[in-house]
């Protein structure tokens, strides 16, 4: 009959995994900057050589074996393998830190120029800027210049429209005026016309009667003086 495993063992078998091979997750540790190490493909020297780690190189912990010393690791670009755990360390190593910091001292001592040819850059920009304000600046004050002059050539327009209105009118009541003086004149002429003529007429009228009225005068005349020579 076969033999079965009793739920204690069983549980005391995964602890012992649990405890010779515990996963870590995204923990991040670096090579000894004692030597260069060989990344193996294997837990053991047996195992293929994948890669030199050179000292500082950055490692991601994926796994680590207590009982065979071996971690599980994978490298920036992405390559699984084994490392022996003494080899691995939690900060960069001196090496690496110290040509980090003699970078950083090499910018900040560069800070200054950078600082300065920034200064020269923002300072010439500046100057361009100031330029162009004072461009737009003249642009706008011959715009305003030339809005006040359009301005004013609108308002002379219209008032010249309305002087040519009010002279139209003005023509148009002399006009009318001259048309009624006219027709006065005419009605003048026709009455001095008509007077002319009564006066003529009364005058030929008169002269008819004088010529008519003259010789009975003489006559009464004559016949009065020869009364008077009869009766002496």
């Amino acid at each position: 009959m076969p033999r079965t495993c009793h739920p204690l063992a069983v549980l005391g078998l995964a602890a012992v995994l649990a405890t010779s091979a515990a996963v870590v997750g995204a923990e991040t540790r670096y090579v000894t900057d004692r030597y260069d190490f060989n990344l193996r493909s294997g837990e053991s020297t047996r195992y293929k050589i994948l890669r030199r780690l050179p000292s500082g190189t950055p490692l991601s912990i994926l796994a680590i074996d207590r009982d065979s010393g071996y971690a599980r690791v994978r490298t920036e670009d992405g390559l699984t393998g084994y490392i022996m755990l003494n080899y691995l360390q939690e900060e960069p190593a001196a090496r690496s830190r110290l040509a980090a910091m003699e970078a950083q001292l090499a910018e900040l001592q560069q800070e200054p120029d950078k600082l300065a040819a920034r200064l020269s850059t923002l300072q010439r920009e500046h100057g361009d800027l100031t330029e162009q304000a004072e461009a737009l600046k003249r642009d706008k004050q011959d715009l305003e210049a030339e809005l006040a002059e359009i301005r004013n050539a609108a308002n002379n327009a219209i008032q010249i429209d309305r002087e040519r209105r009010q002279l139209q009118e003005q023509v148009s009541n002399l006009l009318l005026k001259v048309d009624q003086l006219e027709h006065r004149n005419l009605e003048l002429s026709n009455q001095s016309r008509q007077q002319w003529f009564l006066i003529g007429a009364g005058v030929v009228v008169g002269g008819i009667l004088i010529g008519l009225l003259l010789p009975n005068l003489r006559l009464r005349r004559r016949r009065s003086s020869w009364s008077s020579g009869s009766s002496l």
